[in-house]
């Protein structure tokens, strides 16, 4: 049995993951006293985890560090159906097809923080289970547990009643539950942990327990990855921040952290980064002239956990080439366009939009009027603006958004 480190339970608080949890005297004597199987879940309903999935990775790494042991349920079966919490708009339905190839993209991506040789961690899918059950014999073994007028007064609810919550929605708590119950008898497994906007169903998921198996279990939720002023973290102008980098390049990645708010670069650090807290602590002491100097070391080890330490010197030395030293650029985010597109020339707003600088024609003249686009080193004044060969060096050309967005295109 792996030793363990009673002080886990202080680490995630001190580094500021813990929201609230159910029986924090008895959770603590747990997690001090022996190796726990715990699970956090994750609805495959994309082919990547976002930054807020990492914030929960983070956390079972740091159990799993401490001798405990984690369980990662890929949801097949839930993600059928979708979870109404923190939603104000029904998911899309996913096929089976879809759930089966987001699935095996999440288990390479939570290997690089979670180490599931030797059984040491698990991963498992809820459609193992839920895609087998007899509905009526749900309703009659499961469903008779669940108070619908209490489920109605349940946060991950409220949100929809106005604009309408599908009963197969509604069906989503029972199925959580139910793989919480499943996982104990299965497994063992008596703590879940997961975002502060799982606390209702947690909750369901312990009672179930209560009811079936007249054991107790326990859950504890993590803070949401928020700004200092309360905007979920980890989104951009143009959408999530992710964990692939064919979604969000190494060098995007890394400049992500490299620019966020001056008020949330320590509460990253802690939350995002293995950095022993000594050491946080000495940099939240720097002067706050030095706080880019801080961002940088958030955004290179936040990078190296996610990347590699490889592709976070890469971006690391590319973001200093644009901005600092003039130098090596080859990190930069690239579009291969063929040469014949600019032949003839292409306008400002065109090259724009096929750089990936500006998603839209009309992102491109919205920043082209507020004077936010540079070509070659120059403002681009005039929607009608030609760019052509002439104006590629070596064979590529930047292309700017503000002052810290770049894309490269090179000729192909």
């Amino acid at each position: 049995m792996p030793e363990i480190n009673n002080s886990v339970f202080d680490i995630l608080q001190e580094r500021g993951f813990i929201a609230q949890v159910t029986d924090e005297t008895a959770v603590r004597k747990i997690l001090s006293s022996s190796a726990v199987t715990f699970y956090i879940g994750y609805d495959p309903t994309a082919d990547s985890l976002h930054v807020g999935h990492f914030l929960q990775a983070m956390a079972m790494a740091h159990m799993q560090h401490a001798g405990h042991r984690p369980i990662a349920i890929i949801g097949g079966g839930t993600a059928m159906v979708g979870d109404p919490s923190g939603k104000t708009d029904m998911r899309r339905m996913l096929s089976r097809e879809e759930i089966i190839h987001n699935g095996e993209k999440l288990k390479q991506q939570l290997s690089r923080l979670i180490d599931f040789s030797n059984d040491k961690a698990l991963m498992v899918d809820n459609a193992d289970w839920l895609l087998k059950l007899n509905y009526v014999d749900f309703l009659r073994d499961i469903g008779v547990y669940f108070s619908v007028n209490r489920m109605l007064t349940a946060e991950c609810f409220k949100a929809r009643m106005e604009k309408g919550l599908s009963f197969i929605e509604f069906n989503y708590m029972l199925m959580q539950s139910f793989d919480f119950l499943m996982l104990f008898q299965k497994y063992g497994c008596i703590l879940q942990l997961g975002g502060d906007d799982q606390w209702s169903n947690i909750l369901y998921g312990i009672d179930l327990i209560r009811r079936v198996e007249g054991k107790e279990a326990f859950g504890l939720t993590f803070n949401l990855l928020t700004t200092s002023d309360g905007r979920k973290m980890g989104k951009t102008e143009s959408g999530a921040v992710w964990l692939d980098p064919q979604k969000t390049s190494p060098y995007d990645f890394y400049q992500y952290w490299r620019n966020i708010q001056d008020d949330d670069v320590i509460k990253c650090l802690k939350l995002l980064t293995f950095l022993p807290m000594q050491k946080i602590s000495e940099l939240e002491a720097l002067k706050e002239n030095q706080v880019n100097e801080v961002k940088k070391v958030l955004a290179f080890e936040v990078s190296s956990i996610v990347h590699g330490a490889e592709e976070a010197f890469k971006a690391q030395r590319t973001a200093e080439a644009i901005f600092e030293t003039g130098g090596d650029i080859s990190g930069m985010p690239s579009v291969e366009i063929a040469r014949g597109k600019f032949e003839q020339g292409l306008s400002a707003v065109e090259t724009a939009v096929i750089s990936g600088i500006a998603a839209s024609n009309s992102e491109a003249r919205r920043l082209i009027t507020q004077g936010g686009l540079y070509i070659s080193g120059r403002r681009v004044e005039q929607f009608y603006e030609t760019v052509n060969i002439n104006d590629f060096i070596n064979g590529s050309l930047i292309v700017k958004k503000g002052q810290k967005t770049f894309k490269r295109i090179l000729l192909k």
